[in-house]
């Protein structure tokens, strides 16, 4: 890995092309690949040999995305994926299978809590719910015995929680498990979580790496930090042998900077097939490319609009860790001192019914279920992404239903301004 600051790293990480060769990230657009014997070809197979054989697996293209963005969170390894719910699931159910237990932050996405409340319980995966601002006491009582991860996000979408990242990777290496962050909203441009103790990061790239709105899809990165062996009874899959794979023991065979990452390919993508398209790869490393320099511009547009609405009386409450008083500005500081996203949620005075007459008003901003995209957008969690939540669940992920989430693209500060006042302007009409 190259010493190269976060910028320079955004522009030129995971691909340094020879002589000759092309100056942008090819486009490997092949599911096979061509080898002179099968015992050339036996060798990948078994781990033995670096190599590619069929793009479910793994594809030189989304390879070399994937180098850039650990690059850029400073992990030894990582893989993408279809989309960052893939992401989520590969990460946890790398090391969860049935039987185990997880704690997870309640403060997160509404997909991702479906996903671990309703599909992963199904599968025999039991997760416990904490607030993210819980007492030491009740952070605690909710590790199990049977507990084989943390979760959380940098930054909660939609309630905009900062997640106190060394405060739960102590609690979850106390009880000997690593600590997942999805840390889609920050980017690693303004939080790496590695160096706040976390283990693991995921991302839905289909967000701000992106950033046009053109690609789905999602990555992985191993820190490279936690040591599987010295848990190795809680980590059997990683370190004992895989039966499915020519009884390789990970752990050992590829050491505590390469198991996780290497069995969650040879693994789990071989059988489920998560895999994104190398065209896909290759949009996403364009918007890789300017990464750095479009949060500076997210992030002046969430402050602008985070201190409009703060001083609107038709608006109720705003919630933007940058912002003042914001009651996660203290651990903005901490993590987030360069800015945080361009993500604000308010709530609008009135409730619900407001709520909806608001939206429909907006003219510029659009109703769409995507945030960090170039273009600003607008939801409802409530009746949308958080839909399957009760009024008591949608309270405890932060989403409750006075709730509106902007996300501010890349026009002028003035422009959204002016938006969203006639829209406040509307309601009552």
């Amino acid at each position: 890995m190259r010493n190269y600051d976060l910028d320079t790293t955004c522009v030129q990480g995971g691909y340094t092309p020879g002589n000759g060769e092309p100056r942008q990230i090819p486009i490997y657009q092949s599911t096979t690949f061509k080898y002179d014997t099968g015992e050339d070809m036996g060798k990948l197979f078994d781990l033995e040999a670096s190599g590619y054989f069929y793009s479910r697996l793994q594809n030189p293209t989304c390879d070399l995305v994937a180098a850039k963005i650990c690059e850029l969170e400073g992990g030894s390894a990582a893989m993408l994926t279809s989309s960052g719910q893939a992401a989520n699931f590969f990460a946890v159910f790398n090391i969860a299978s049935c039987g185990s237990h997880v704690v997870a932050s309640s403060a997160i996405y509404g997909g991702t809590y479906n996903l671990f409340a309703v599909t992963m319980k199904k599968m025999g995966v039991d997760f416990t719910f904490v607030e993210p601002d819980c007492s030491e006491e009740e952070l605690e009582a909710a590790f199990r015995p049977n507990t084989r991860a943390v979760f959380g996000e940098t930054i909660a979408n939609p309630a905009l929680t900062v997640l106190d990242i060394e405060r739960y990777a102590a609690a979850a290496h106390r009880h000997g498990v690593p600590l997942i962050i999805d840390n889609t909203f920050a980017t690693p441009i303004h939080c790496r979580p590695f160096s706040f103790g976390a283990d693991i990061v995921t991302h839905s790239t289909t967000k701000y790496m992106d950033g046009h709105g053109a690609a789905v899809g999602g990555c992985i990165v191993d820190s490279g930090h936690f040591d599987w062996m010295a848990h190795a009874e809680k980590f059997p899959g990683l370190c004992t042998p895989d039966d499915s794979y020519h009884g390789i023991v990970y752990a050992e065979k590829f050491g505590q900077s390469g198991a996780y990452i290497t069995k969650a390919t040879a693994q789990l993508m071989r059988d489920f097939g998560a895999t994104p398209s190398p065209q896909s790869a290759f949009l996403l490393n364009l918007g890789l490319e300017s990464l750095h320099v479009r949060m500076a511009r997210h992030c002046e547009n969430g402050q602008a609009v985070a201190e409009f609405l703060s001083a609107d009386d038709r608006v109720s409450w705003v919630r933007y860790p940058s912002l003042k008083g914001d009651p996660y500005y203290g651990l903005a500081q901490k993590y987030l001192p360069n800015g945080s996203c361009g993500v604000v949620s308010f709530g609008i005075r009135g409730g619900r019914k407001n709520a909806e007459a608001f939206m429909k008003a907006l003219r510029l901003i659009a109703i769409e279920t995507h945030v960090a995209d170039a273009r600003s957008c607008c939801l409802h969690p409530a009746s949308t992404t958080h839909r399957q939540m009760n009024e008591e669940e949608l309270i405890r992920a932060g989403a409750p239903g006075d709730m509106v989430r902007l996300s501010c693209g890349l026009e002028s500060s003035a422009a959204l301004i002016a938006d969203l006042k006639q829209a406040l302007d509307s309601i009552g009409k």
